[in-house]
C-alpha cells in the first residue's frame, strides 16, 4: 500500500486484518476488565466509570501529545476507551435506569452527533485525515461513544432481546463478515465501512467477554474475569509485536 506524506503524519495504525483482530481482543478485554472492577471488586458502575474515565483522559492526552505513532500507547488508549465504555454503558443502563434500549438510543444519538460535528467543522471523518490535535480529539470522542454504544447494544441483544451471548456473537460476527464482503467486492465508502466495522466490533467483543465470564446458568462459561483479562492482555501484546515485525519486513 502506497502512503502519502499526509498518511505519514498520522499517529494511527494502518487498517489491516491484524488491526481488526487486535481491536476485537481489546473490546473483549474492555468487557472483562470493566466487569472485573465494577462487579468482581465490587466498586460499582459510578466509581468504575470515574476510574476508567480518568485513565481514558490521561491516555488520550498522551496520545495527542505524542509526535509519532506508538503502537503500545495507541492500543492502551483503545483499551481505555472500551473499559470506560463498558462501565459508562452499564451505569446508564442499570444505575440511571435508561435500560438497554434507552441506552442504545441515547448513545447512538451521541455518536451520530459527534460524527456530524466532526464532519461539519473539519470536513471529513476519514481516519486518514486525523493528523492534527483537533482531529484527534474528535477521533477519540467518537471512538469512546462508539465503544459505549457497542456495550449497550451487545447487552441489549444478548439479554433483553433474549438471544443469548453465543447467538448474539454469531449475529454481530455475521454482520462483520458482510461488511468485509462490501469492502472487497463493492465500492461502498471506505469511511462508512470503517466506522460501521469499528462500532460493530464493540458489541461483538462485549458478548464474547460476557460469554467468557458470565455464570453457566446465564449462558456463559463462568471463567474468572481476571484470568480472561490477563489472557486477552497477553494476546493483544502478541498482536502488537506481530504487527510491528510484519511492518518492518515491508
Amino acid at each position: 500500500m502506497q502512503h502519502t506524506s499526509k498518511d505519514n503524519l498520522t499517529k494511527l495504525p494502518e487498517i489491516t486484518l491484524m488491526f481488526w483482530i487486535t481491536k476485537i481482543a481489546a473490546t473483549t478485554l474492555g468487557e472483562t476488565g470493566g466487569d472485573a472492577v465494577t462487579m468482581s471488586l465490587g466498586m460499582g458502575y459510578l466509581i468504575g466509570s470515574a476510574i476508567f474515565g480518568i485513565v481514558f483522559l490521561l491516555a488520550v492526552f498522551a496520545q495527542i501529545k505524542a509526535t509519532k505513532f506508538h503502537p503500545s500507547l495507541y492500543w492502551f488508549t483503545i483499551v481505555a476507551t472500551t473499559t470506560v465504555g463498558t462501565t459508562l454503558a452499564d451505569f446508564a443502563d442499570r444505575s440511571l435506569g435508561f435500560g438497554y434500549a434507552g441506552g442504545v438510543a441515547l448513545l447512538f444519538t451521541l455518536l451520530m452527533t459527534s460524527l456530524a460535528l466532526w464532519y461539519y467543522i473539519l470536513g471529513s471523518v476519514s481516519v486518514r485525515t486525523v493528523v492534527s490535535p483537533k482531529q484527534e480529539v474528535f477521533y477519540w470522542i467518537t471512538i469512546m461513544f462508539s465503544q459505549t454504544l457497542g456495550t449497550a447494544l451487545g447487552d441489549w441483544m444478548a439479554d433483553t432481546a433474549g438471544m443469548g451471548y453465543s447467538f448474539a456473537a454469531l449475529i454481530f460476527g455475521t454482520a462483520l463478515v458482510i461488511l468485509s464482503a462490501l469492502y472487497y467486492w463493492t465500492t461502498t465508502s471506505r469511511t462508512f465501512l470503517f466506522w460501521a466495522a469499528f462500532i460493530l466490533t464493540r458489541p461483538f467483543g462485549a458478548v464474547l467477554g460476557d460469554f467468557l465470564d458470565k455464570p453457566l446458568n446465564a449462558g456463559g462459561l463462568a471463567l474468572s474475569r481476571y484470568t480472561a483479562s490477563l489472557v486477552l492482555i497477553a494476546f493483544i501484546i502478541i498482536c502488537i509485536i506481530f504487527t510491528q515485525k510484519a511492518a518492518k519486513q515491508k
